[in-house]
């Protein structure tokens, strides 16, 4: 049966959905409260179901908000952005959670769950490659070096897991070797550019006094100049080792992938007297899964398959604002860079 997609009217969503229920007849117990602490209004809105569109096709109307609010049981809702975002508060689980996210997802509409209590975060901890940047920065120097296809190649498996991290890593910067380091500076000015929303998600961030660090599995020629422009707190990544003005093929050790970030996250809790619940993170590929699975707040921004299986917080059309509509920020509240 097919649902609601492009050119259907909202209208027919109603219908869709309840029979998308009867076909599957789906119990999904979503989020434990992960909560330390709860007040009396929180105790009546202890979840909350946040609801995101695709900005530049909303679909995210209040006819649309009303079926939800009906199908969950919710007490009431509250616009974050009219018609973009929402918020959908309750105090159950949601029966057919499965059958509701993939619904709306075709819908182009993001569907999270998430408690209530402390779901505003003191800390953003962020990816850089195909996350804070639209592009894969080592992609973009081997199309410079002529090896752009076999590299990408390998970039792809190993963001989704397929391959060693270390091990793709050494593989890829091997090929870039003997290229001018003045390669790097053309690359930042002619082909990277920064994901949307992405200046926004840290300017309000840092202005609401939450601390910000850009890890990455990258180079620290890309990650410094985009931590500068997106004004970063601190930013970690791994060097490309250079010789005579040309890459030596080689990069520098420790190798920071997976376990780094984990403990990059526990580093910077731990020197403001924080725990990971303080945590947003955000990332796409398999070597964040272990700082999603960590923090707080683990989200999946546009991410490869095996990233989107494991992590409840998905963002498959949202872009960057949505970390801050997952934080309750409504779309007045954002600082614009």
């Amino acid at each position: 049966m097919p649902f609601v997609g492009e050119g259907c009217p909202t209208s027919a969503s109603k219908t869709v959905f309840s029979a998308l229920q009867q076909e599957m007849l789906v119990f999904v117990p979503f989020l434990e409260n992960k909560a330390s602490e709860t007040t009396p209004e929180m105790d009546a809105k202890m979840y909350v179901a946040t609801l995101i569109s695709k900005p530049e096709n909303s679909r995210l109307d209040a006819e649309l908000v009303m079926m939800m609010t009906d199908k969950i049981n919710a007490s009431g809702h509250e616009w974050l952005a009219e018609n973009e975002a929402v918020d959908l508060f309750f105090d159950r689980e949601i029966e057919g959670f499965e059958v509701l996210w993939r619904g709306l997802e075709r819908m182009g509409i993001d569907f999270c769950v998430q408690p209530v209590a402390g779901r505003r975060k003191s800390v953003l901890l962020a990816d850089m490659d195909s996350t804070m940047i639209e592009q894969e920065c080592i992609d973009e120097l081997a199309a410079e070096a002529g090896v752009g296809e076999r590299v990408a190649g390998i970039t792809a498996r190993a963001m989704n897991g397929e391959l060693d991290f270390k091990a793709a890593l050494a593989e890829r910067v091997s090929l870039l070797k003997g290229l001018p380091i003045s390669v790097i500076s053309d690359v930042l000015k002619k082909r990277i550019t920064l994901m949307s929303g992405g200046p926004e998600l840290v300017a309000t961030m840092r202005a609401n006094w939450a601390y910000t660090a850009l890890v990455s599995g990258g180079f620290t020629d890309f990650t410094q100049a985009i931590s500068a422009r997106l004004g970063f707190d601190e930013n970690r990544a791994n060097t490309l080792l250079q010789e005579g003005g040309k890459l030596t093929g080689e990069h520098g050790i420790p190798v920071l992938g997976k376990q780094a970030k984990v403990d990059a996250l526990n580093e910077i809790v731990a020197a403001r007297g924080l725990t990971p619940k303080d945590v947003i993170a955000v990332g796409d590929g398999a070597n964040d899964l272990g700082m999603l699975h960590l923090a707080g707040s683990g989200v999946a921004l546009h991410a490869k398959p095996v990233v989107a299986a494991e992590v409840s917080l998905r963002l498959n059309y949202a872009d960057l604002t949505g970390l801050l509509y997952l934080q309750g920020y409504k779309k007045a509240e954002f600082v614009r860079a």
